[in-house]
């Protein structure tokens, strides 16, 4: 059974950090691409960064510069380091895990909450 178990989010200050955190089991972990996505209600998910088991990495061009998305292996955990964090960044963020041969959407954790106050 697939788990993805997010943690590190809450509540900041505008211009302030946080790193979320996601611990992944079930899946084969160094072979898959791990990504972070939000979501605001009543709007789609979307992608935010993504890192291939080789370590390329793939962000949203609105946080290209501030956030910082990293892998371990060892730990089965992708972590996404967030700086300089924006109003506009507050969003449910959710980890997700894609396989080369699992479901085309990958698996999805439960979400943490993220709020940037002004």
């Amino acid at each position: 059974q697939v788990q993805l178990v997010e943690s590190g989010g809450g509540l900041v200050q505008a211009g302030g950090s946080l790193r979320l955190s996601c611990a992944a089991s079930g899946v084969i972990f160094r072979v898959s691409t791990m990504g972070w996505y939000r979501q605001v209600p009543g709007l789609q998910r979307e992608l935010v960064a993504t890192i291939t088991s080789g370590g390329s990495t793939n962000y949203a061009d609105s946080v290209k510069g501030r956030f910082t998305i990293s892998r371990d292996n060892a730990k089965n955990s992708v972590y996404l380091q967030m700086n300089s964090l924006k109003p506009e960044d507050t969003a449910v963020y959710y980890c997700n895990a894609r396989e080369p041969w699992g479901p085309s959407g990958g698996y999805w954790g439960q979400g943490t909450q993220v709020t940037v106050s002004s």
